[in-house]
């Protein structure tokens, strides 16, 4: 069975196109622009596993397919290895109307989002996600960026992709670890948005960690159309958008302090979301049971549940440091998205001391 779930953005309107096996079927693509020209940005891992897939797919659709292989890898989500897109387009001799297509994961979907939004000034492409992660997030909404040793993220574009095809079947070929990652991003959903949803992750996260086909089909639906009602009301993080970064301010800085790569992205959310609910716990918003629920859900995801020392001398003085080169940041000021009530949440500054007193009770 085939799902479809609209991002309603008017004129920048797209469908995520879930199912089993549609990767590697024409017509998957038939909705997209005519064009001589296609690209297809991948990794040296995902290619060889379905690089042949997708360019039979769309070998009917476009006179000349070509492809760019970057390593695999968040450390090299960077200037360099974007500039390589640019010199895979301008080899080519790649125009307005030649369409990128996104074979992989977050890093890969973000850089080639950034790419088609900057080459003459915007072209059309397509996110085509083969992670867990990257198909109930990081593919979905518009967000496009590389990272800077400063900071995750900090350079980059909304732009919008004409399409996403997430494939369930891909995912069967993920190491365990990367599937435990994009479960972080799954689980975020309930406590910001969905109780109901929160409490169907911890009756059936044994049969999501054993990819049952059905439990998956549900988990990766939902987070993607709690993700499209956000997005549609708040394309460009204004206000309400904010609230899917829950355990990101955390986890953000996890990435950065420890060096990108050493913990994935999942990782630090996990643990990001456990210290962001703690928080919360301390702010007055939810009980204590609220915090060590969480803490159990992501624990049996597989992922980690506390924060890693990123300064032995002053960790939180260190985790602080790193949060203030953070979006949400507002002169100087660190804004977190706390849960106000399981299902609803919102962002929200806080004060150093109390931060840190989280941060001490929440790293290993």
């Amino acid at each position: 069975m085939t799902y479809k779930v609209p991002i309603d953005l008017g004129d920048r309107s797209y469908q995520i196109v879930i199912g089993s096996g549609i990767l590697a079927r024409a017509a998957s693509y038939v909705a997209l622009p005519s064009a001589a020209k296609a690209l297809i940005v991948s990794n040296r891992t995902v290619a060889p596993c379905y690089g042949d897939s997708l360019r039979l797919a769309l070998a009917s659709r476009y006179s000349s397919i070509h492809e760019v292989l970057l390593p695999d890898g968040e450390q090299y989500k960077n200037w360099e290895h974007l500039q390589s897109i640019f010199d895979a387009l301008l080899h080519n001799r790649c125009d307005r109307n030649t369409v990128l297509f996104a074979l992989g994961g977050g890093v890969v979907g973000d850089m080639t989002g950034f790419a088609a939004a900057s080459y003459m000034r915007g072209v059309p492409f397509v996110q085509v996600p083969t992670t867990l992660l990257s198909q109930v997030d990081s593919s979905v909404g518009g967000k496009t960026a590389i990272n800077h040793p400063l900071g995750k993220n900090m350079i980059g574009a909304f732009y919008q992709p004409r399409l996403v095809v997430c494939d369930l079947s891909v995912l069967a070929t993920l190491p365990p670890r990367e599937f435990a990652s994009g479960l972080a991003e799954v689980i975020k959903y309930g406590p910001i948005a969905d109780p109901e949803f929160l409490r169907w992750l911890e009756d059936n996260m044994d049969r999501l960690i054993a990819q049952d086909p059905d439990a998956l089909a549900h988990a990766v639906r939902r987070s993607c159309e709690i993700k499209a009602w956000v997005v549609g009301q708040d394309e460009k993080e204004s206000g309400l958008r904010a609230i899917l970064n829950f355990g990101h301010t955390f986890g953000h800085a996890i990435e950065a302090g420890m060096g990108y790569g050493v913990w994935l992205h999942g990782e630090g959310v996990g643990a990001g979301m456990v210290m962001a609910a703690e928080l919360s716990h301390r702010l007055g918003l939810v009980d204590g049971a609220f915090v060590q629920r969480l803490r159990l859900l992501v624990e049996r995801a597989g992922l980690p549940t506390k924060g890693p020392v990123l300064d032995s001398a002053d960790n939180a003085g260190r985790y602080l440091e790193l949060m203030r080169v953070d979006k949400k940041s507002e002169a100087g000021e660190i804004r977190f998205v706390v849960i106000d009530e399981p299902g609803r949440a919102s962002v929200r500054p806080a004060p150093d001391d109390l931060v840190r007193d989280v941060i001490d009770a929440c790293c290993a």
